[in-house]
């Protein structure tokens, strides 16, 4: 009975992932090299299936599902606010800001959004921006790994980690933080964390201007980026790419101008675009310069936050967190998209509700890493393979999310 579970596992695993090219019918000096699921450089649990010409890729196929979250499963049997956990898990790397996006989501299925206190929306994007730029370090720090460069990766690592150690503060976890909650927050900010927050920003933004030349404006690190992954505007637009990546394309695209929510319209920032300085517009060396542009940006909207949250929105000993928070959450009968701007691009939530119930009828992500990655092949055929791993690391995908 062993063996015959066993044959059928084994059976159905093999059926599971087919190959897309056929070995028999290769031409001469044709190869199928697997990259991943093993590889350090595929950024998670993702296999590369590539038909290589020597050292040129003729096509490559993304194998996807060896983490799968089976997260909008799991969001049709839970409440709407023991979701949020899970919503944490699928950008691990960026949870505040999908937190932030599916409390969006469920305050105007519910109609409160506009009952939110001030103070609650300036903490909100306060740590979802603090969360951006820890997204944008890993992005540039395991690029620079990617291609060769070890200092900046460990420069990057040691100032993530005071950012870290912020939202630990706040919310009692190192990365998956369950902190923001439908209507409010998990807690008020603790006793000392503007200040703190003030500290980090005097600390870090030369830090930034430092990785800027060890790494980005590095001779080497130019080579091996400009004009590779060359990605034209309308093929961004018309493969539905989002956030750094179609913003390295030369389109001012950001849903935190865009759909003006929260507070953000209250606040002052650039959204800074691809340029083609170093090659062509739309190049993997502007997606990274767009990011890191995109940490300046932040470290302002984090200014701003702090100003607004020592003075004209200071913490108070009447101030409630949780006065918004509704006792039972039940919608109305309705279906609802919401987006926001994450790190790595459009995050959506489609939720439809049937009425009578506190758990979604169906729950519907739509994750940014998933679709930037579907246009790898577009944009792979013809280079070198050392330029395709150039070329996956400027995506920026976390595999938590491809496989929610």
């Amino acid at each position: 009975m062993k063996e015959e579970q066993y044959k059928y596992r084994v059976e159905n695993l093999v059926e599971s992932e087919p190959n897309k090219f056929n070995a028999d019918q290769l031409h001469a000096e044709e190869m199928i090299i697997n990259l991943g699921p093993q590889h350090p450089s595929t950024h998670g649990v993702l296999r590369l299936e590539v038909l290589s010409d020597g050292e040129i890729v003729k096509e490559v196929v993304p194998h996807i599902g060896y983490l799968h979250r089976c997260f909008e499963k799991h969001a049709e049997s839970l409440p709407y606010n023991q979701i949020i956990p899970f919503v944490d898990r699928m950008d691990y790397v960026a949870a505040m800001n999908s937190e932030h996006a599916y409390a969006m989501g469920v305050e105007r299925m519910l109609g409160i959004s506009d009952q939110i206190p001030k103070r609650v929306e300036y903490i909100r994007v306060l740590v979802a921006e603090m969360n951006r730029i820890a997204s944008h370090l890993i992005a540039v720090g395991t690029y620079g790994l990617d291609l060769g460069s070890f200092t900046p990766f460990f420069w990057i690592m040691r100032d993530r980690e005071h950012i870290l150690r912020l939202l630990e503060w706040a919310s009692g976890a190192r990365m998956l933080y369950n902190y923001v909650w439908i209507g409010g927050l998990f807690y008020d900010l603790p006793v000392g964390f503007e200040q703190r927050c003030l500290e980090f920003i005097k600390y870090f933004r030369p830090k930034v201007k430092e990785l800027e030349t060890i790494l980005v404006n590095n001779t080497i690190f130019i080579g091996r980026t400009a004009n590779v992954g060359v990605i034209p505007m309308d093929l961004a637009i018309n493969a539905g790419i989002t956030g750094p990546m179609l913003r390295g394309s030369g389109l001012r695209f950001d849903l935190r101008r865009v759909d003006a929510y929260s507070v953000y319209p209250e606040l002052e920032f650039e959204v800074p675009i691809g340029e083609g300085k170093m090659g062509q517009l739309g190049d993997c060396w502007d997606r990274t310069s767009v990011r890191v542009s995109e940490i300046y940006e932040s470290l302002r909207i984090m200014e701003q936050c702090l100003v607004k949250l020592v003075g004209e929105y200071k913490r108070t000993k009447e101030f409630d967190p949780q006065s918004v928070v509704p006792k039972k959450i039940r919608p109305k009968a309705q279906e609802l998209y919401v987006r926001a701007e994450n790190p790595k691009g459009e995050l959506g939530f489609y939720f439809r509700a049937d009425g009578k119930s506190d758990i979604p009828f169906r729950c519907k992500a739509r994750a940014c890493s998933f679709v930037n990655l579907s246009i790898l092949p577009e944009i792979s055929r013809g280079v070198l393979i050392a330029d395709l791993i150039a070329i996956l690391g400027s995506i920026d995908i976390v595999l938590g999310e491809v496989d929610r």
